[in-house]
């Protein structure tokens, strides 16, 4: 917490973070273990900026406050479940608003959700928007947030564990500008800064506000006018951890190894790659693309006329299983309006066309097998 190399470095790395995410220099941060517990964080500031400091000292169960909600749409990670558990709100405080047409939230489904809340006696406190959905890669209309979250009075939190380092990427940065108008923002560097696991960072936009939610001083900590502990940085004041490890160290190399430049470009290269997987799909008449591509997420089945949506779940599943098991690539899985697809995300910067060339030609041959092979039936 003092004025030690760790503190230093981590200071320096979340300088760095808030002029790439486009967050006001003097923006509160920290850096955490990943993205659930930056998100937590973030959530964490807000409701203690609705309640303001005497929540701290009397809880919920004092019964001096009212029920507390929180938005976002039923694409938002498991995370905000672990959340509301953990914060005592319970997961029935989270409101999974329906998502429109590009898997985005629903602006008019949520406003309504927020108004009956209102009406019903709670207090809605936080909107959650997403910057790459994990089943998706959908971004959140980040903006329209922003506007509904001043209407209520709410806290805007923005999750961008992997999408938010678009911003690094010269041609698509402007997919994620504007999370710049989140009140807080969370986001891995293990995931698409292509850094070791585990490094995630939260910024707050309005730096008393997380520091009144963590900070605590007993006396063995209490900074002094002189000595060791003048103008300390206490990053235990603005997170629930005090012993921390110094995860800024990975970061900091990082950056100054390969520089953003080359960061945004291998993300600019993994988006270029989705979107060429995207025409590899769309000019195979059985194959269908299952959901938009935003970022470098990709959904795609294979479709054949005369076949059940439950047989065609069971054939894309079986494509999906020998795929692995033949070791050609390994997508994983998703389920989207009740149809399973298959869910490639694009993020290693060794990843070339050749590789997705090789996945669309072997989900076709897959799929002929399997149908010639009456395994349906």
């Amino acid at each position: 917490g003092y004025d030690q190399s760790a503190a230093l470095v981590e200071n320096q790395v979340l300088d760095w973070m808030k002029e790439l995410l486009f967050f006001p220099s003097d923006a509160s941060g920290l850096l955490v273990s990943g993205g659930t517990m930056a998100n937590l964080n973030g959530l964490a500031v807000a409701r203690n900026c609705l309640l303001g400091t005497d929540y701290r000292e009397k809880g919920l169960q004092s019964g001096a406050y009212p029920e507390l909600t929180v938005y976002g749409s039923k694409e938002t990670h498991s995370w905000i479940y672990k959340a509301c558990e953990l914060m005592g709100l319970g997961r029935k405080a989270f409101r999974a608003i329906a998502v429109n047409d590009d898997y985005q939230v629903d602006i008019e489904d949520c406003r309504k959700s927020i108004e009956a809340d209102i009406r019903a006696g709670k207090k809605p406190f936080c909107l959650i928007g997403t910057v790459g959905t994990v089943n998706t890669g959908a971004i959140d209309d980040i903006e329209a947030l922003r506007k509904l979250a001043d209407e209520f009075d709410m806290w805007l939190h923005v999750d961008g564990a992997f999408g938010s380092m678009a911003a690094l990427a010269p041609q698509s940065k402007s997919l994620v500008m504007a999370q710049s108008k989140a009140d807080s923002i969370g986001v891995d560097l293990h995931k698409w800064g292509y850094m070791p696991f585990e490094i995630a960072c939260v910024l707050v936009r309005h730096p008393d506000v997380q520091t009144a939610t963590f900070e605590q001083a007993p006396s063995y900590l209490v900074a002094e006018d002189r000595g060791l502990s003048v103008k300390v940085t206490q990053f235990a004041d603005k997170g629930l951890q005090l012993t921390r490890g110094f995860r800024a160290l990975k970061a900091w190399m990082s950056f100054k190894q390969q520089g953003t430049d080359l960061i945004g470009a291998v993300i600019e290269q993994n988006i270029a790659q989705a979107n060429y997987l995207k025409s590899l799909v769309e000019r195979e008449d059985h194959l269908e693309l299952v959901a938009p591509v935003s970022l470098n997420i990709v959904c795609y089945r294979y479709i054949v006329e005369g076949l059940s949506g439950e047989q065609l779940n069971r054939l894309n599943k079986e494509i999906l299983l020998r795929l692995q098991e033949s070791g050609e690539a390994v997508p994983s899985q998703t389920l989207l309006n009740g149809k399973f697809a298959l869910r490639v995300s694009i993020t290693n910067h060794r990843s070339r066309r050749s590789d997705f060339n090789i996945l669309v030609d072997e989900s076709l041959r897959h799929a002929r097998e399997i149908i010639e092979g009456d395994w349906l039936q």
